[in-house]
């Protein structure tokens, strides 16, 4: 994602200090925005997880949001957080990931690559999100742990992973067609419109207005991008709710999906407005949270 405020003000790519890492790539001394990105996604995932599970229920069996929250209830506080440490482990690895190396790529492509900052910047944006996409396992063993009919196979991430290790490495990664498409363009989209949003929000003068901001301004991104990539999502976890046996398509998985909820997009977006919701309150902790420990670290 575009760096902070600060980060912003400096030239284009490189401030002066960071010409004199050579021959260390720019920005690799910067562990901070890894660090940033970690905890701001730790704090998501503490905040968030009950009303993602809420969402999953929606997406997996396309309830509505009463019918979603009924289930968890029947299901008992003991499993409100179960299927957390997947997303926790996830979350703050890709996130660090995702900041860290937008950040030290953009840097890296901008000093070997004749080409626009805007190409340089979305080529960043891709491959970060193409690396984040080697932690699927972990959101392939939380959509397991997520879904009910799996509860009585095994209890726990350890549970999960063991099970799917007889069917090989492929299944751990049951989805990541999907997963590529959302991380790549998710990210271009963000980090290219996060700046621009930024400025036309009114003029920060104080540290909590600029956490206001920031705050303002990673939610409207998030639910935007969140209602966006919806029915990839959907499809996501159709995937990843299966073990074992054939592999099918996106296509093929959304079609069955359209089929099923009558050939109507509402029912496609059934829960959308949950997401988007959650995208906002998500995104914009993660957001806020990032730009506030840059600032202070």
């Amino acid at each position: 994602m575009m760096g902070s405020e600060a980060h912003e003000k400096r030239p284009p790519i490189l401030a002066s200090s960071q010409q004199d890492l050579s021959p260390r790539l720019a920005g690799v001394g910067e562990l901070k925005h890894y660090l940033c990105g970690c905890c701001a996604a730790f704090s998501n995932v503490a905040i968030t997880f009950p009303i993602q599970k809420v969402l999953f229920r929606q997406q997996l069996y396309g309830l509505r949001t009463r019918a979603a929250v009924l289930q968890l209830r029947r299901d008992g506080l003991r499993n409100l957080y179960r299927g957390i440490l997947p997303p926790l482990v996830q979350k703050t690895t890709t996130l660090a990931l995702m900041f860290g190396l937008y950040e030290d790529l953009s840097c890296l492509l901008h000093r070997h690559v004749s080409a626009p900052e805007f190409a340089t910047r979305s080529a960043a944006a891709v491959l970060a999100g193409t690396t984040e996409a080697v932690f699927t396992p972990l959101e392939r063993v939380q959509t397991l742990l997520q879904d009910h009919k799996h509860h009585d196979k095994f209890t726990n991430t350890y549970q999960a992973f063991r099970a799917l290790r007889c069917h090989g490495i492929r299944e751990y990664y049951r989805g990541l067609v999907p997963i590529l498409f959302r991380n790549g363009f998710s990210n271009v989209l963000f980090f290219g419109l996060r700046g621009p949003i930024k400025e036309h929000l009114p003029t920060a003068t104080t540290r909590s207005a600029h956490l206001v901001n920031d705050f303002i301004c990673g939610g409207l991104l998030g639910a935007m991008l969140g209602f966006l990539f919806f029915p990839v999502n959907v499809v996501k976890t159709r995937i990843q709710s299966q073990i074992g046996g054939e592999f099918p398509s996106f296509s093929k998985v959304f079609k069955t999906i359209w089929l099923e909820r009558d050939r109507k997009l509402a029912n496609l977006f059934r829960g959308a407005h949950l997401n988007y919701h959650r995208s906002l309150l998500s995104w914009g902790i993660i957001n806020a949270t990032y730009e506030f420990l840059l600032k202070i670290i």
